[in-house]
């Protein structure tokens, strides 16, 4: 007994695996999965902004969303793994897909289809009969003759007592489907070149990390440092008039890079021209610069637009910034009875201990700022209201708000201002931005003096009155005057014995004044956590509602007379004339007050107004190296030559099966298109009448 043991074959019908896998890369219905993907995540990095701050991140997306958003990388997406993995796919789908259809397109565009039967050409739409004296041979030479002349390839092949005429027209239109699949690959490929995948690699294989901390350039380490034969970067360099750079920054999520070039940048100047609205119309930078290899020099000018390329680089003109401003300031204390004025110097970029409390952070400073002053609505600061959000929210880095307004004629450049940071001893910072000249807003003279405690909130606007000098020194006197109890005092005595004549016959209520005057006085004076407006209406809570409204008025009555007396006693404690009592001054009055009131909220112990400034300018460059770039270009051309070709050129073929009958020669015509449109319609008609006739 005997035992066989037999192994089924697999069906036929299965294929390996490796196939399977290089049909469906090969698939056009995988290519456009990966479009639409593509397509996707652009959408996503325009609509998100790309490569900001992370706190801005966090800010605007709370901490849950930000991590979930920072996983997927889609604060970066143009650089993210995925986004450069589905790239990488996409060039290698579109390139088998034309290395497997390619041949097969050729090989049709060379085809002349001569397989055909005389009845399968009676089955075509557009066909045609005709029946001519002419010889079967004399008939084919005629119609091809005639079919040349129209543009067409032609071929006449002998078939069973027949000739079958061949023709072709527009056979390039294949090339459109093969340029316009290579189009994609070469751009793509070109896209991969200039990303900074090259960069990541450096980073994996290399050791290369990203520089988190601060310091001279110079002295970082080279783990942090790319060489000049890195293929390809994106990067920026800031330069300050009269110094040189030979490196430039390229961030990265989490630090950034030191790129090294081969050349040295020294910026001679920076050149900045204005329209009359104060708008700039041109920034330039005249440069010197210095090969390291052969010590070459040359001077060249780099204008917006108009980059400089050299070895391979490219050096763009990218924005300007703050190289360093000398500053000189007044300041003025914003707490106590003291009311003097000191100096202060100050340098963009550095920082000036103050006190043992305090450190100032000058991080910013604009010649200019056009503003659109037909549209500013500036109000006072108070708790939890932003002043002039408009106008804090639209605040361009270099130009101002108006910087993009269309209507020139309301434009006007303002003036200089000064941003800075208060810093404490636990390093809590608020920020401040103060004008150098006063504006003109709602009829008034006055100083804006901006303040925010987050970066990424706009400023609040402090509104100081301009007094009869053009200076704040008088509300400044006054500020101080308020805060010292002895001259409180005398402003509600000076008021009582003003007010004192319908008083004469009774003491009770001349004291009473005086005191009501001297209550009014500290309750707006407040202490440091609340004053002002505030102040006022906690004390009215107390009062019963529906006397409430008598009262306020009562009590502002008596404010103001007491104010103004104070204002006088300030003035003259300094050796100063009293002002007029006119409507001028009590309008300054009124805006000093509410000045006063939002001071609370000022958050500063000094306001520094800024005096004189020597300007010093930097240029932002950015530095490219793009291998990519021309490869692009080859795409586009690629692409311009597809899109051409499937659009513009159509496929024809045309047959005609001769073969004799009787006494002559009967004709038989097809034709047929890819794409049937009417031109086709109206191109078989006329060969329809053209080529049966006669010569």
């Amino acid at each position: 007994m005997s035992t066989a043991s037999t192994t089924a074959a697999p069906p036929a019908s299965h294929r390996p695996t490796l196939h399977e896998a290089f049909e469906l890369l090969s698939s056009m219905r995988f290519a456009i999965s990966l479009l639409t993907m593509i397509a996707i995540a652009s959408i996503l990095g325009t609509v998100l902004q790309q490569n900001q701050a992370m706190s801005n991140y966090i800010n605007q997306f709370g901490p849950f969303w930000f991590e979930v958003f920072n996983k997927l990388s889609l604060y970066a997406v143009y650089s993210a793994w995925w986004f450069l993995l589905i790239m990488g796919f996409l060039v290698v789908s579109t390139s088998l897909c034309i290395m497997r259809n390619t041949p097969k397109m050729l090989k049709d565009m060379r085809s002349w289809r001569e397989h055909v039967r005389e009845q399968s050409l009676r089955n075509f739409h557009h066909h045609s009969e005709w029946t001519t004296p002419l010889a079967r041979a004399a008939l084919a030479q005629q119609t091809a003759t005639r079919l040349q002349h129209a543009g067409y390839q032609t071929r006449i092949i002998e078939k069973d007592q027949a000739l079958l005429l061949t023709a072709k027209r527009g056979a390039g239109n294949k090339f459109g489907y093969i340029f316009a699949h290579a189009a994609i690959v070469i751009i793509c490929v070109g896209g991969l070149l200039d990303s900074d995948m090259p960069i990541r690699l450096q980073e994996w294989t290399m050791g290369k990390t990203p520089f988190t901390g601060g310091g001279l350039i110079s002295e970082i380490p080279k783990q942090h440092r790319l060489s000049q034969a890195n293929p390809t970067f994106r990067a920026n360099t800031a330069i300050p008039e009269g110094q040189a750079s030979d490196t430039a920054i390229i961030p990265r999520a989490d630090g950034v890079l030191i790129q090294e070039l081969p050349f040295t940048i020294e910026l001679k100047k920076f050149t900045i021209d204005f329209y009359s609205t104060g708008m700039p119309k041109l920034f330039a930078s005249d440069v010197l610069i210095r090969d390291k290899e052969n010590g070459k020099t040359f001077p060249a000018t780099i204008e917006v637009n108009k980059p400089l390329v050299y070895k391979g680089l490219a050096v763009y003109q990218s924005s300007f910034e703050d190289g360093g401003t000398k500053l000189k300031l007044k300041g003025y204390p914003m707490k106590g009875a003291q009311s003097g004025q000191f100096e202060l110097n100050g340098e963009v970029n550095a920082t000036t201990p103050m006190t043992e409390d305090y450190t100032i952070e000058w991080s910013g400073f604009r010649p200019f700022n056009v503003e659109n002053m037909a549209s500013q609505d500036a109000r006072a600061v108070t708790k939890g209201e932003d002043l002039n959000q408009e106008f804090a929210r639209s605040l361009d880095k270099h130009l101002g708000s108006a910087a993009k307004t269309a209507n020139n004629k309301d434009l006007k450049n303002v003036g200089p201002s000064v941003q800075y940071k208060l810093r404490d001893k636990t390093g809590q910072a608020r920020e401040f931005q103060n004008y150098m000249q006063p504006l003109e807003l709602e009829g008034a003279t006055v100083f804006l003096a901006g303040v925010r405690a987050n970066p990424n909130d706009p400023f609040s606007y402090l509104r100081i009155p301009a007094d009869d000098e053009h200076s704040v020194r008088d509300w400044m006197r006054l500020r101080a005057a308020l805060q010292d109890p002895a001259l409180r005092a005398a402003a509600a005595e000076r008021y009582a014995r003003r007010a004192a004549p319908a008083f004469a016959a009774n003491a009770a209520l001349n004291l009473q004044l005086r005191d009501s005057a001297l209550k009014s006085l500290e309750i707006f004076a407040g202490d440091d956590k609340q004053g002002g407006f505030m102040a006022i209406t906690r004390f009215l809570e107390k009062v019963p509602e529906q006397e409430q409204s008598k009262a306020a008025d009562i009590f502002m009555k008596i404010l103001n007379g007491t104010l103004w007396e104070l204002w006088q006693i300030a003035r003259d404690k300094e050796g100063m004339a009293p002002v007029a009592a006119d409507e001028k001054h009590a309008r300054y009055l009124q805006l000093a007050t509410n000045a006063l009131s939002d001071a609370f909220f000022y958050g500063a112990p000094i306001y520094l107004q800024l005096d004189e400034f020597t300007e010093v300018k930097a240029s932002v460059f950015q530095v490219t190296k793009s291998p990519g770039k021309t490869v692009v270009y080859l795409g586009c051309l690629f692409l311009v030559l597809g899109v051409f070709s499937m659009f513009y050129i159509r496929e024809r073929r045309l047959w005609v099966w001769i073969k004799d009958e009787g006494q002559g020669t009967h004709a038989l015509m097809a034709m047929s298109t890819q794409r049937r449109t009417l031109d086709f319609d109206k191109e078989f008609t006329e060969m329809k009448e053209k080529l049966p006739q006669s010569a």
